[in-house]
């Protein structure tokens, strides 16, 4: 099978119903401390509710929403969630060869320690470049005539979150240029649309070896291609690379199966999230669409307990 003929799974119309989830794991989703729209304890308050018990804020360069959680006299989370720290890196791969979307593998970082100064140091600087190339995307907005200056003045910028693109794509459609975050990707902010601006940063190598470095399990985040990019995935591997995604929110039955498949032929951790940020309504929703079975949720846990670095929080 192709790796072309993989599709992702349908998009839930707005108003649709949908059926409960029934996913106890999710490692991959977003607050507002980089491109998600809920504080990090409403996101884990409704993961909570929605039956998820081992949950990862991977935040874009971003271990802020975990500290949080976690820090001296913050609000006790949920009795019974195992809360994992971890972190999503867009790594570059433009100039590689490697014809990639975008010019970008997303490089999850699941268990990595809070506490690493070096990591903190790489993440500082990765989301240094985010504003950078956030504010270089409204100036070109500005010069195409989509000036959204009046909405990004309505934001607090004062802080260091990381600033994404989906956080322009909601000031497009609050301007009234873009109908939603996805029509607003589509036609003006991805690759080769007039609002694009390259990012820049770290590579997958050095993503991998900052994530192995903080103690983390490196993970290739949504990669569909997977099957048809096995040699590169070795070649990963021989840099650190642990795990695959293989359940990620937007795979069809197909896509899940051929990339799981992938990860278990190469010995790679399955893993699986929502990559929850928000656009589309309440976590629940997004959740329904998670499909996480028992054999990966166990694999994801047993491998954990090798990866984890004793911070991690567990309520009792």
């Amino acid at each position: 099978m192709s790796a072309g003929s993989l599709r992702h799974a349908p998009r839930p119309v707005d108003g649709d119903p949908f059926v409960p989830g029934d996913a106890v794991a999710d490692v991959h989703a977003h607050t507002t401390r980089s491109d998600g729209v809920l504080e990090p304890a409403e996101l884990v308050r409704q993961a909570w509710v929605a039956g998820v018990r081992l949950f990862a804020i991977a935040d874009h360069d971003n271990l802020a929403a975990y500290r949080e959680l976690t820090a001296p006299g913050a609000a006790d989370l949920p009795a019974g969630l195992q809360l994992v720290p971890a972190v999503e890196i867009n790594a570059v791969t433009r100039g590689l060869g490697l014809d990639l979307p975008e010019g970008e593998l997303h490089v999850l970082g699941i268990g990595v320690d809070p506490a690493d100064d070096a990591f903190e140091a790489a993440l500082a600087a990765q989301r240094g470049a985010l504003r950078i190339r956030f504010f270089a995307t409204v100036d070109k907005l500005r010069g195409i005539g989509l000036g959204i200056d009046p909405q990004v003045s309505e934001l607090d910028l004062t802080g260091d979150d990381a600033l994404g693109r989906p956080t322009v794509a909601r000031a497009l459609v609050s301007a009234g240029f873009a109908d939603s975050v996805e029509d607003a990707f589509k036609r003006i902010l991805a690759h080769g649309r007039p609002g694009y601006v390259p990012r820049t940063g770290l590579a997958p190598v050095e993503a991998i070896h900052a994530i192995r470095a903080a103690g983390g399990l490196a993970s290739v985040a949504h990669f569909w291609q997977a099957p048809e990019r096995v040699p590169l995935l070795r070649e990963l591997m021989a840099e650190g690379l642990g795990g695959l995604e293989s359940h990620h929110r937007s795979f069809d039955a197909e896509a899940r199966g051929a990339v799981g498949e992938t990860a278990r032929a190469l010995g790679l951790v399955e893993t699986g999230g929502t990559d929850y940020h928000g656009d589309s309504g309440p976590y629940a929703k997004d959740h329904a669409g998670l499909v996480m079975p028992d054999h990966v949720v166990s694999g994801l846990r047993l491998a954990l307990d090798r990866w984890l670095p004793p911070t991690t929080i567990t309520s009792a």
